[in-house]
């Protein structure tokens, strides 16, 4: 996209009636860290999102692969925040007013779920570098900290369990994650069920990883899907980084209000 395309996009996505502005968490508007728990928006990202808030008109929505009670924490959320929030791929919600909602889905797979988690731990026990991160539907196998050989060696390990105990699971890659999870919602859920409640007539919405296509292939003509970093993406916009997608939410604020009140002097 050439410079003179994103600045139409950004006005035109600027103008609009009821703008949702979704975001992917990990890559998006925090950097990936090897203590997942521990990550937190960069200050600039931060900023933005939050003049984003303070605008008529707009909706900000976190929408995540993470568990709802990992992105509240890592989102540094409270009661009162505004912002909306989507965790487990759209499995899970929290709206400003009604708190924490979960979408209606599939049958009750938690037996499986813990069994499933217990045993993925013995069998990784063994490889230095591997966490496996507990999910409200399943679970993650974090291999951030590991070297390629046992990397590979643990997602060898638990694919086979998951297809002997659980084929019917949801399997997912992201960055040097594999999710399981029998829930089969996807950020393509998310955006469609916060488009609708909020009755948006256009969607931007962020991400970085391969989790985050399904939303991005999902947007429609009038959308606007940006992806931050390097790879193949659906997206209409690339972005190289974090602070480059937090100047560009900053100039979608600067445009909307400016737009609002045009007579105010910048």
């Amino acid at each position: 996209m050439s410079l003179a395309d994103r600045a139409s996009a950004l006005r035109r996505v600027a103008g609009a009636e009821r703008l949702l502005v979704a975001c992917d968490f990990d890559g998006t508007l925090a950097p990936l860290g090897d203590e997942p728990m521990a990550v937190r928006m960069l200050p600039a990202a931060r900023a933005a999102v939050d003049e984003l808030t303070r605008l008529p008109g707009v909706w900000v929505a976190l929408v995540s692969g993470r568990s709802l009670v990992d992105l509240e924490v890592i989102a540094e959320h409270d009661p009162l925040s505004p912002l909306l929030l989507a965790g487990s791929h759209g499995a899970e919600y929290w709206f400003p007013g009604a708190g924490a909602i979960e979408s209606i889905g599939a049958d009750d797979d938690t037996a499986l779920r813990d069994r499933l988690r217990a045993h993925a731990r013995a069998a990784t026990g063994d490889l230095e570098g591997i966490w496996i991160e507990p999910k409200t539907f399943g679970f993650g196998v974090h291999t951030r900290r590991a070297t390629p050989a046992a990397a590979e060696e643990a997602n060898a390990r638990v694919d086979a369990l998951v297809r002997a105990e659980a084929p019917h699971w949801r399997r997912r890659t992201g960055h040097s994650i594999v999710e399981y999870a029998f829930r089969h919602e996807g950020k393509d859920t998310a955006v469609a069920h916060l488009r609708e409640r909020l009755d948006a007539t256009c969607v931007l919405f962020a991400g970085d990883d391969v989790t985050d296509e399904d939303a991005l292939q999902s947007l429609g003509p009038d959308d606007l899907g940006v992806h931050i970093g390097a790879g193949p993406t659906a997206a209409t916009l690339c972005l190289p980084e974090i602070p480059a997608f937090a100047a560009f939410l900053h100039d979608l604020a600067r445009t909307r209000a400016a737009a609002s009140h045009p007579d105010t002097e910048e």
